[in-house]
């Protein structure tokens, strides 16, 4: 027979368990259990920027204003180099520049790996 001391009431287990984890703890979590898309599926409906960028300038904000239609900006990627493709202002990949019927899109040729912290 067990003590009362092993055997908790309801409110008491479920005061336990609502304590919320630490980000370290988080971290730390290592999943044993395979995950589906249906775990996921509370995520779906977040709303998230997605950038592509084809490359990037310096410039004087006097050269800025000269600037008029059809002028030119040289950014500091050479034809054919890889664009970075950012979630929410994170880097997450690279990739081509396509043509999807008229309009311009990206295809992931390199997911980047960064350490969280």
């Amino acid at each position: 027979m067990a003590d009362d001391k092993d055997n908790l009431s309801l409110e008491e287990f479920d005061g336990e368990r609502r304590r919320e984890p630490s980000r370290d703890e988080m971290d730390q979590q290592v999943p044993d259990v395979p995950r589906s898309a249906a775990d996921l599926e509370a995520v779906y409906q977040v709303p998230v920027q997605v950038s592509a960028v084809l490359g990037k300038a310096t410039m004087q904000v006097n050269q800025l204003l000269k600037l008029g239609r059809g002028a030119v900006v040289e950014l500091d990627r050479k034809v054919g180099e890889a664009v970075d493709i950012y979630v929410n202002d994170r880097l997450v990949a690279r990739g081509e520049v396509v043509v999807v019927e008229d309009r311009l899109g990206v295809t992931m040729t390199e997911i980047i790996k960064t350490d969280r912290g």
